[in-house]
């Protein structure tokens, strides 16, 4: 029997499925304004809108002409970090590999994470083209890793905090209450394997 606090809840999620769906025809309408579409997962411009992007870029060397001084000088730290992401991506991916099929959990998929679309612009030069794919990738691997970690935890501790969690991760809205010893001994085995939800990686 479900709680009205529960019902409430559900009735939350309802409204941000809803919120995501309206989401989704904004930027189906952003789409057509910027005349491209999505076929299989390649984006497709119009020849004509190439072109003019094209006459947009901007040449390299009035790029680092106009970059501020301290942007180039930090620009290797920030490249330094690429070397932990492709360790990451390597050890999260080995993990679930390993470890979610003996536990019964669904894979998370990596192509729905990482995404390389930007780098293929045509108004954006080599430097830019090359800072999008490092973005895109750095938090495409914290996105799926952070997924790899919300269904481990639903799994091996799906309680939720006592304190107010900032930016809860997709599984949290199935964690049991903080303090409910009853409701956690009843439905542990439950909740660690309601992946009903999720589409098979």
């Amino acid at each position: 029997m479900t709680s009205p606090l529960d019902d409430r809840l559900e009735a939350l999620l309802d409204k941000i499925r809803a919120l995501e769906f309206e989401l989704l025809q904004e930027m189906e309408k952003k789409q057509k304004q910027f005349f491209y579409e999505v076929d299989r997962k390649r984006v497709r411009f119009q020849k004509e809108v190439i072109v003019g992007h094209r006459k947009l870029t901007k040449k390299l060397r009035f790029y680092f002409k106009d970059a501020a001084f301290l942007n180039i000088l930090t620009a290797p730290v920030i490249w330094s970090c690429l070397f932990p992401a492709l360790f990451m991506d390597l050890v999260i991916t080995l993990y679930q590999s390993v470890c979610f099929p003996v536990y019964g959990i669904p894979k998370v998929n990596r192509g729905d994470y990482i995404l390389l679309d930007r780098g293929f612009l045509s108004y954006l030069n080599l430097m830019e083209r090359l800072n999008c794919f490092y973005c895109a990738y750095f938090n495409g691997v914290i996105g799926y890793t952070r997924e790899i970690a919300a269904r481990t935890e639903q799994y091996w501790c799906p309680i939720k905090h006592a304190r107010r969690v900032k930016g809860i991760h997709s599984r949290y809205k199935n964690f049991l209450d903080y303090g409910d010893a009853e409701g956690y001994r009843q439905d542990l085995e439950t909740v660690r394997r309601n992946f009903s939800d999720v589409e098979k990686g």
